[in-house]
């Protein structure tokens, strides 16, 4: 161990702001990082093009329900 983990660089850490920092960095590294999620199905721009609209019994009804 020939270089240290932390450094301060500017001003003069206390002992407890030191293990506050360590305690910090230590969390942050202990969290498992999360799997990207999938985007929700509303953000596919496929879903925001409009379809050809059709004519015939019930098309006005039939045009306003998901594909």
């Amino acid at each position: 161990m020939d270089q240290p983990y932390l450094t301060i660089v500017h001003g003069a850490a206390t002992p407890e702001e030191v293990a506050a920092l360590v305690i910090a960095v230590s969390a942050r590294a202990a969290t498992s990082p999360q799997a990207p999620q999938k985007p929700g199905l509303w953000r596919k721009p496929a879903y925001q093009m409009r379809t050809a609209l059709t004519s015939g019994s019930g098309a006005w009804r039939a045009s306003s329900r998901p594909h």
